[in-house]
């Protein structure tokens, strides 16, 4: 089966992950500023949409200046993450289905990286929704179970067989989790086996690693995960290098009160704001002793005094 609708063409071949508890509007909008090709929302519960939950709509907010924007949904029921998409797609450019996610509360229902165990149920869930939306259809998987059960291929050809327009290839399998090392072997061999655009995941923390992975592997894009958490100006360097070879450092406390700007402007909840503005001061000088100050901050005006004080103590 054809995709009804073709992947969304990118300005830059370097892409937002979707990441938990990360990559709220306010984020994804800083982000885009600094030159993103797309952003992803954070992985959403289908049923949770689908029952309206009040904190999951909250995570479907989009700033105007996200275009391509993709919303990741997730779950074990092919009608309920369709009811799902439908209820969301005049917002999003692109419907992603998670399958690859690590995490035991999600694998134990059957969805996130546990559908990898079911290259054919996957196909049903793209096959069903490419011919229920009207937006692209991608998915986001692993490798595999763990380095005996490794079918990325199969899986990415089963993808591209139902109608998916895309697929997103992190490069490490369920069993591993986030450690050890991606396998950029795995998502080159896919990128040679498939016609539909693959996307890269995985160890891509600096743009020097951008550019040796884009180059080894062959891919369209490439998504950044860790490498942004506390300094989304990395797409900006990534595009300076790519472009000119060199880059500017960034200045990750401007940064955080930029972010700061738009979490207020999206009402982005405290506890949020607290667990960033930690993100932010990692990679510097000082950042040990800002952190243990941060953890200590019970509001956004004890988290602004801390990093006004820290930035006048280094100037």
């Amino acid at each position: 089966m054809k995709s009804k609708s073709d992947f969304p063409k990118l300005k830059n071949p370097s892409v937002l992950s979707p990441m938990a508890g990360v990559t709220d509007v306010a984020f994804r909008t800083l982000a885009k500023k600094y030159g993103t090709g797309m952003t992803y929302t954070e992985f959403v519960s289908s049923s949770a949409v689908v029952r309206g939950n009040k904190d999951t709509l909250r995570m479907l907010d989009v700033d105007p200046s996200e275009k391509p924007v993709a919303v990741q949904l997730y779950g074990n029921n092919v009608e309920e993450v369709v009811e799902a998409a439908k209820a969301v797609e005049k917002k999003f450019d692109v419907i992603d289905v998670n399958c690859g996610c690590p995490v035991w509360k999600v694998i134990k229902t059957g969805a996130g990286s546990a559908m990898l165990n079911n290259p054919e149920l996957i196909g049903k869930f793209v096959n069903k929704l490419a011919s229920s939306v009207s937006r692209p259809v991608t998915v986001k998987i692993r490798l595999g179970i763990n380095d005996k059960k490794i079918n990325a291929v199969e899986v990415a050809k089963v993808v591209e067989d139902s109608g998916g327009a895309a697929i997103a290839i992190h490069g490490r399998t369920q069993k591993q989790g986030y450690s050890g090392k991606a396998n950029w072997d795995v998502i080159k061999e896919v990128k040679e086996k498939i016609n539909i655009p693959v996307i890269g995941n995985g160890d891509v923390f600096t743009p020097e690693d951008f550019k040796e992975k884009l180059e080894f592997s062959g891919v369209d894009a490439i998504m950044i995960a860790r490498g942004a958490l506390g300094n989304p100006y990395i797409f900006k360097q990534i595009t300076d290098y790519l472009k000119n070879g060199s880059y500017k450092k960034e200045n990750r406390i401007q940064q955080f009160f930029e972010y700061l700007e738009l979490a207020n402007k999206y009402k982005i909840p405290f506890y949020s704001i607290k667990l960033k503005s930690v993100a932010f001061t990692k990679g510097f000088v000082g950042g040990g002793i800002l952190r243990t100050n941060l953890n200590k901050c019970n509001s956004t005006e004890e988290i602004v005094k801390c990093m006004n004080e820290f930035t006048d103590t280094s100037s």
